[in-house]
């Protein structure tokens, strides 16, 4: 199951440096290039959606299936990889949030720079006439 989350560990991560590139100021020259890749890469990245509500079942029917363990009734140890289990489903979910956050601020910046790119363009034309 480790294999999923260092996949969307590193998808979410593509995310976000492509976020900041078309961010960054004084790239324009990169950021044709770089608007047109995103757009490419937007129908890809779709399927985080769907990879992320299935880990975030697994992390449902982990949490459910989870035997209880209060102070009393388990050993040290098995207290311990309990509370451990448990920072591990939170970290989990922190990172699907992050992926899917990810994707949404791409897609959203992607959409205002190609907006600013045609109004930029019909500027140039309304100054040229």
């Amino acid at each position: 199951m480790a294999l999923e989350w260092v996949v969307l560990g590193y998808a979410a991560a593509a995310e976000a440096i492509m976020v900041l590139l078309l961010t960054i100021p004084g790239l324009d020259g990169l950021r044709k290039g770089l608007v047109a890749v995103t757009r490419n890469l937007l129908k890809p990245f779709l399927s985080i959606v769907p990879f992320c509500l299935f880990l975030l079942m697994d992390i449902y029917w982990k949490y459910e299936t989870r035997p209880s363990c209060e102070a009393d009734s388990c050993t040290p140890s098995e207290f311990l990889r309990h509370q451990k289990s448990i920072m591990k489903s939170q970290r989990n979910a922190l990172l699907i949030a992050s992926a899917l956050i990810f994707y949404w601020l791409l897609y959203s910046v992607t959409h205002l720079v190609v907006r600013i790119e045609q109004l930029n363009q019909r500027v140039e034309r309304l100054k040229r006439d």
